[in-house]
């Protein structure tokens, strides 16, 4: 078995940090020392017996690993490699990106044996033997030195230039790139492909634009192009097309900015080359997941950053058409209520596309229960939180990954049955997420009332803890929604009403709060809107059942209700902005989410916010 190790491997591998597919390298024969699991791929030390090297296995291996074929002090052959430097860690790593296993592991670390004088004569010996029996050694052929060029230019002169690119350059995948390497190739698919922007900073004008690139192993890379290489560039990428990309630069990525999951961001200027894989198979790349739980998405709300989410899918809404704002367009929306393991739900809306094809999907099957995986999802505050996809998400019905598996057991043996509640209504302060969306950013109602200039550029959100001091009884409390799309309807001709948003008449409706209310707490007062959700939270019944008691049971039954609201402390979190109304410019303060007081959690917050204050306590 010992034979089996290369001598020298790591010396070997050392001397050639990143060897084109056309070196000439001895066998790699190596030991698998420490293996270990770290994400999606393994960890390991390569060892000869004399020296060692820290490596990682590329993702596509991991499989090899769980299957045994690949084991802890076991022996793999090295096909396939590259080299690199870790600043942060002034070390090299050993990427792998291609082996094969060769033995099953050894009873123990091999060691290589230390040449003694006496070794070495007993291979002399052994040379002797060895000649005397006809096994006679050749001596090296010689041959007529050519330089890479004349190779190159005598196989492959007639290629393509991305022929020529694949088989004179050794592609490497994305997760072995670094700022700190020499010359690359990659080989990747465009998934998604943003629009050509203008800009204006001291500097000047320019043109910016970016496109979203995954290689055959699914991970992904941002790679932006400014000016004249946005120029050359655009047209080049398509969207879904395959290419061959080298002479660009890496950086560490802006994490405010960065819409996928990866440590580094691309540039690419007007020298890099960027060539199609043309006639040549192609790849689907693979969807690399990092999913967060529902419960734990609050932190998220607002963020530019993009989460992947896993559940099981509870309700599907028909189709509605939404118009937009911004180009008074109509477009197709469709609602998914999903819930995980947490026993939360959240809302995930689709648009276009997805909406009317995976989103009808899922409704026909949706009695069915099934698991959806979703990509790429921004996540808002609409109802606490909510989730929204954009074009660049990726939906997976059913997909085979052990999250999935592990989330269809639970959901058949327990979860069908267990009660779950909405994210948005678990934003109390007893709850992960609640916690930092209630206690982050507390404010007195002061702070707000006394700065008018506050969310003039965008909506900024604050926390407050405050009693319900006042809700006007003769105000307009609720309007008449559409039951498909909770937009509001107008008395239709004859009978019915008609939703403009839906284009069509229904025979019924609903009513939903819209309601403002004073607050109170040490520093002052403030009026607060309240839209429907939050508004049952507080009164404690939904809109049609106080309409139906202040018809049945009269004014004074109303305002009784309205009366057991008052005086009630609760935690919200908010909105601000400016409005205009008549002319006068006015604070609009909005209630996005409202919980109820949690006095051991509040208790907490308040020992550490006097503990900040050093008081002694």
């Amino acid at each position: 078995m010992a034979k089996m190790v290369s001598p020298d491997a790591v010396s070997t591998i050392l001397a050639n940090p990143s060897p084109d597919s056309s070196s000439d390298l001895p066998e790699i024969i190596v030991q698998v020392v420490d293996l270990k699991p770290t994400g999606n791929r393994y960890m390991f030390s390569a060892s000869d017996g004399k020296m060692k090297i820290k490596g990682i296995l590329q993702s596509s291996l991991s499989s090899e690993v769980i299957s045994g074929s690949i084991q802890n002090l076991g022996l793999i052959r090295i096909l396939d490699y590259t080299l690199n430097d870790i600043p942060t860690k002034n070390e090299k790593y050993l990427i792998v990106t291609k082996c094969e296993a060769v033995s099953p592991a050894l009873e123990a670390e091999y060691k290589a044996e230390v040449k003694t004088q006496e070794n070495v004569q007993e291979n002399f010996k052994n040379d002797v033997k060895m000649e005397e029996t006809g096994i006679v050694l050749k001596p090296k052929q010689e041959f007529q030195t050519k330089s890479a060029a004349q190779i190159v230019h005598e196989q492959h002169g007639n290629m393509a230039p991305a022929a020529r690119m694949a088989m004179t350059r050794r592609i490497q995948p994305l997760v072995s790139l670094n700022p700190y390497q020499g010359n690359w190739t990659i080989k990747v698919r465009v998934t998604s492909k943003g629009n050509m922007r203008t800009y204006k900073n001291a500097r000047g004008e320019g043109c910016v634009f970016n496109v979203e690139l995954t290689d055959e192993d699914g991970t992904q890379i941002q790679a932006t192009m400014f000016n004249e290489a946005a120029r050359k560039f655009f047209d080049k990428f398509e969207l879904g097309k395959v290419y061959y990309i080298s002479k660009g630069t890496l950086r560490v990525a802006n994490k405010q900015f960065k819409t996928v999951q990866n440590d580094y961001e691309m540039t690419l200027n007007e020298n890099s080359q960027v060539e199609e894989a043309s006639n040549e198979e192609a790849f689907i790349p693979d969807t690399k997941f990092n999913f967060v739980p529902i419960d734990e998405l609050g932190p998220y709300v607002n963020g530019r950053e993009l989460v992947d989410v896993i559940g099981v899918v509870q309700s599907v809404s028909p189709t509605m058409s939404i118009r937009r704002k911004s180009n008074n367009e109509t477009v197709p929306k469709r609602d998914i209520t999903i819930a995980d393991a947490t026993k939360k739900t959240v809302v995930v809306s689709l648009w276009n596309d997805l909406a009317t094809n995976v989103g009808q999907e899922l409704l026909d099957m949706s009695d069915k229960s099934p698991v959806v995986a979703i990509k790429s999802l921004k996540v808002g505050d609409f109802q606490g939180v909510s989730l929204s996809a954009l074009s660049k998400s990726n939906i997976v019905v059913n997909p085979d990954l052990p999250e999935a598996k592990k989330l269809r057991s639970w959901y058949d043996s327990e979860g069908k049955e267990t009660s779950l509640a909405s994210i948005g209504s678990g934003m109390s302060p007893s709850t992960k997420n609640g916690a930092r969306s209630m206690y982050s950013d507390r404010v007195s109602l002061l702070h707000i009332t006394s700065n008018p200039s506050l969310g003039e550029e965008k909506p900024v959100f604050f926390s407050i803890k405050a009693y319900i001091s006042f809700i006007k009884p003769d105000q307009t409390m609720w309007y008449r929604a559409c039951k498909m799309c909770n937009k509001k309807v107008t008395d239709a001709f004859g009978s019915g009403y008609w939703c403009e948003g839906c284009q069509k008449n229904d025979a019924e409706c609903s009513l939903r709060y819209i309601m403002a209310l004073k607050v109170s707490d040490a520093s002052g007062e403030a009026w607060l809107s309240a839209f429907n959700e939050q508004a049952e939270k507080i009164l404690g019944c939904s809109a049609d059942e106080l309409d139906k008691l202040k018809s049945e049971e009269g004014e004074t039954a109303y305002q009784m209700k309205l009366k057991e609201a008052t005086w009630v402390p609760h935690l919200f979190r908010v909105s601000v902005a400016p409005q205009e109304y008549n002319s006068e410019k006015r604070q609009r303060i909005t209630v996005r989410a409202v919980a109820p007081v949690d006095y051991a959690a509040e208790s907490k917050y308040l020992l550490e916010e006097m503990s900040k204050m050093n008081i002694s306590i």
